[in-house]
């Protein structure tokens, strides 16, 4: 998804408002999330966010939205931005944040969706990664006992 940053879209310093960066990643990302599962699909949770560097009036903004790996009506989708500022020919990879989308059937309620195969080198990553960060996701939100995330303690197990 590519956007051109215009007066509407920035702040009194002529960068980019957070938010309207926010909302086009949850469109990029809705979308690469309801491609993969043919579904409705609704914003379950948003990773991270961190705004270092500003995005400037007249930047062209593309944002890159992939699905990691869908588990039973949960999609996580990993998100890439990059700025162009096209006179300047100066071109940044500027954020990247990892958003939740769940499918819905028609009364709103959780769908599953098909499996997801990763092919590549990166896509296999982070695949694998996936399962810990969503089990972080489900303890931060008090929806899981940190005793029960096999795959996080398999990483601070010192013992086996």
């Amino acid at each position: 998804m590519t956007e051109l940053v215009l007066p509407n879209d920035t702040n009194t310093l002529n960068n980019l408002m957070g938010g309207r960066l926010m909302h086009w990643m949850d469109i990029a990302s809705a979308i690469a999330a309801q491609k993969h599962s043919n579904r409705i699909t609704v914003t379950a949770s948003v990773d991270n966010i961190s705004f270092g560097k500003p995005i400037i009036l007249g930047d062209v903004v593309t944002i890159e939205a992939q699905v990691t790996r869908a588990f039973n009506s949960s999609m996580e989708i990993y998100l890439t931005v990059h700025t162009e500022n096209i006179p300047g020919g100066k071109n940044d990879a500027s954020h990247r944040a990892f958003f939740t989308f769940v499918a819905v059937d028609q009364s709103g309620r959780p769908i599953d969706v098909p499996e997801l195969v990763p092919k590549t080198e990166e896509e296999i990553e982070l695949y694998e990664g996936a399962l810990r960060r969503r089990q972080l996701r489900l303890i931060l939100a008090n929806r899981m006992d940190p005793a029960d995330a096999t795959e996080l303690k398999s990483l601070f197990d010192l013992h086996s």
